[in-house]
């Protein structure tokens, strides 16, 4: 799965405070159809997923999946305080002209529960989705879309820093910033995995990991964007273009343009310069 790629439709946002009730029983059973993000602000309980169960407190994130039996008990004490959205999303790519929208029925990257460290940035972006979602003034469901894919990305931060090292996140960071910089060179995985004493093996996955992509997928995507910049903005040639970004073959970097963007860079310059 390519989480670049996915457009998320949101179906309701639902929250508990401290100073209400608790308005179910003390257990609830259930499946759902979509996707919930269930996030603990406060209180205890427990949370029971597939058989296995959790101890809920706050700094808690529980993914529930599609069809997926769960249940939610709270403590009679000290009941649970939560803030949860209710989503779906489709993989949507844009190759060419043409849009491809696929329904996607996979897992997010997600543990069922995950006990979240350093959560500020995420407690506060949960806070507004729901409370523009409940509030429900006009433009309300493009922000919540908008907040529910940045409600996202700090998760997925905020899991990927406790999953990996932060010198080792350190390290693609500088090498991306090193593509960035050499864009115009052709670069070797033992040259990046050297320059920052990874195995080529280990950076390969980690890489992988981090942005979704392979090394070298990323570099291509990389020079792809700076090629679409040159076209469109200046007045080379298609064979000066893959000159500047270091390809020695005219009709191989065409090969790449059209893998990544699905048209050939031709095909690019006739749609957005021809006639301008």
């Amino acid at each position: 799965m390519n989480i670049n790629n996915l457009f998320f439709n949101l179906h309701y946002c639902n929250l508990r405070q401290s100073n209400e009730p608790w308005k179910y029983s003390s257990k609830i059973n259930r499946t759902i159809q979509h996707h919930e993000l269930f996030f603990i602000t406060e209180g205890r309980g427990y949370i029971i997923i597939e058989h296995k169960k959790y101890e809920a407190k706050e700094g808690m994130l529980f993914y529930f999946c599609p069809d997926v039996l769960h249940s939610i008990e709270a403590d009679i004490e000290d009941p649970i305080c939560f803030l949860s959205v209710h989503f779906s999303y489709a993989s949507v790519g844009f190759s060419g002209d043409k849009w491809d929208i696929r329904n996607e029925n996979e897992m997010l990257p997600l543990h069922p529960m995950q006990e979240l460290k350093d959560y500020y940035q995420i407690d506060s972006i949960f806070k507004k989705l729901v409370q523009i979602w409940i509030a429900k003034l006009p433009g309300y469901e493009f922000i919540t879309k908008s907040l529910l894919q940045q409600l996202l990305f700090e998760i997925f931060e905020n899991v990927k820093t406790q999953n990996q090292n932060y010198s080792t996140s350190l390290k693609v960071e500088k090498i991306i910033e090193y593509m960035g910089q050499n864009i115009s060179n052709r670069l070797t995985l033992t040259e990046l995995s050297e320059m920052v004493q990874l195995s080529s093996t280990y950076l390969s996955r980690i890489f992988k990991e981090t942005t979704g992509y392979s090394v070298i997928e990323f570099f291509n995507k990389m020079k792809v964007d700076k090629a679409k910049e040159l076209i469109i903005e200046g007045d080379k040639k298609i064979k000066e273009v893959s000159q500047v970004l270091g390809f020695t073959d005219e009709f191989y970097f065409s090969r790449i343009f059209k893998k990544i963007e699905g048209i050939s860079p031709l095909e690019f310059y006739s749609k957005n310069v021809h006639g301008v």
